[in-house]
Order: structure tokens, then C-alpha cells, then sequence
């Protein structure tokens, strides 16, 4: 069953045309790659995704979702990064407008923000404070409080930025794990492409004057990717 389908989708920044023609579909359970240069229109299709921004022409149609229930993970920034609030506590917020804006966390979301701790694997830290932790440990958190908004679809933006080789590596099985045990859907935007291929079974891929979307396996024979990888090969495939 279609998630999300993006029909002839032509978005705007500032008056400037960020990209145009983009046509895409996102099934439950599937892991998208969304690739690209920077200033090819990543940041503005996820605002469209979010329901943050209006498309140009074309539209974005949601099955069985609402762009309020899409679990976003973006780019930390220092500020996050020093978030003076207990682990919980920054799970908990995940919750926020999920079900309607209140000032109490109701009895409910509480047990959803249990169920994201014990998921992440979170239970021996949930006490400590968010800006002690570890930049894996905090993205962890973030997937944790992501997950609180749904479990549905996660949206992930550059989520490995400024990690080390073994947590990013850890962190991409964690995102795998949600998505072939507990059926999460992912969209995650990388630059880090010879990593995270293996786990997609779909890309779309984002320049100033086309696009493509297709599997991973067809991504694969394409000019986009000789471009991006420098002509490397992947898993036994020559571009």
C-alpha cells in the first residue's frame, strides 16, 4: 500500500524554482535514500513532506498517514546538542503535538515514550542529562523521540553528521533494525552513499536539471551514481 506519492512535484525557495517534475511513491516498509548535492532541494522537499511548505505545482498525497504523525530526526545543531533536560524528558517531547497540543503528557504517551526507551535500549540512561551523552547516544535519543511522534515513518536528515565510524555503523543497524523488525518506514537524506545502499531498496536522487527514482539496484547502473562514487564499485557491481 502506498504511504506517499509525490505526483510531477515542482517546489520553490525564495521565489527560485528548487527542483521540478519530481515524481516518487514510498510503500509501508520500504528504506528510501534521498541523494544530492547540496542546494539541490532536499531541505525543501522534506518541508513539503512535513506539510511545512506548499509545492510550486503537483502534489504530495499521504495514504493512511498525516504529515503531523512523520517521525523527523534532523540536523543537530550546537544547541541541541546542549539541551539541558534529562533523556526522558527530551523522549517524552517527542510526543508534542502527536495528539493534539496539551501542557500534561497524558498516561498514553507516557507508555509510548517507555516503549521508545526500551526499543533504543535507552533504560540505563533515561535518568542522565541529554548535553552529557555521547553524539551517538544523543542520536539515539532523537530516533527515540522521533519514533514518540509515530512509528509509521521516520524521517532522517543527514543523521550520522560529525559521528565516528563505529557509531555511525551502529547507528545505521539501529535504523535498520526499526525498519525490518518493527516495520518502520524510513526516508533518510545522506551523502553517505557507500554505507547506507545496502539498506535501501529504493533512491531518489536530486540535481539542478533532472532527477531519478528508482531501486537501488538501478540506481546503481546510473550516471548519478558514477558521479557521486567516482565510478567505485558496490558489492560486487562496476559503474
Amino acid at each position: 500500500m502506498k504511504l506517499i506519492e509525490c505526483e510531477k512535484l515542482t517546489m520553490s525557495y525564495e521565489g527560485v524554482s528548487a527542483f521540478d517534475n519530481i515524481s516518487f511513491s514510498l510503500e509501508i516498509g520500504d528504506y528510501m535514500l534521498i541523494i544530492g548535492e547540496n542546494g539541490s532541494g532536499k531541505s525543501t522537499l522534506i518541508k513539503g513532506l512535513l506539510g511545512l511548505k506548499a509545492p510550486y505545482s503537483g502534489k504530495i498525497s499521504f495514504n493512511g498517514i498525516t504529515p503531523r504523525e512523520i517521525g523527523y530526526l534532523p540536523q543537530q545543531n550546537v544547541i541541541q546538542k546542549d539541551f539541558p533536560a534529562t533523556v526522558k524528558e527530551v523522549i517524552l517531547s517527542g510526543c508534542i503535538g502527536a495528539g493534539g497540543f496539551s501542557l500534561f503528557y497524558t498516561k498514553a504517551q507516557r507508555e509510548t515514550a517507555e516503549k521508545c526507551i526500551r526499543h533504543l535500549h535507552l533504560d540505563k540512561i533515561c535518568k542522565k542529562s541529554f548535553r552529557d551523552l555521547s553524539g551517538g547516544q544523543q542520536q539515539r535519543v532523537l530516533i527515540a523521540r522521533a519514533l514518540c511522534a509515530t512509528d509509521k515513518l521516520l524521517l532522517l536528515d543527514e543523521p550520522v553528521t560529525g559521528l565516528d565510524a563505529v557509531v555511525t555503523a551502529e547507528l545505521y543497524d539501529l535504523v535498520s533494525h526499526l525498519n525490518t523488525v518493527h516495520n518502520v518506514t524510513i526516508i533518510m537524506i545522506t551523502h553517505d552513499i557507500s554505507n547506507t545502499l545496502k539498506y535501501a531498496n529504493k533512491v531518489l536522487h536530486i540535481s539542478s536539471d533532472s532527477s531519478f527514482f528508482g531501486t537501488a539496484e538501478e540506481y546503481l547502473e546510473t550516471d548519478f551514481y558514477k558521479e557521486m562514487s567516482g565510478g567505485k564499485k558496490h558489492d560486487g557491481y562496476s559503474c
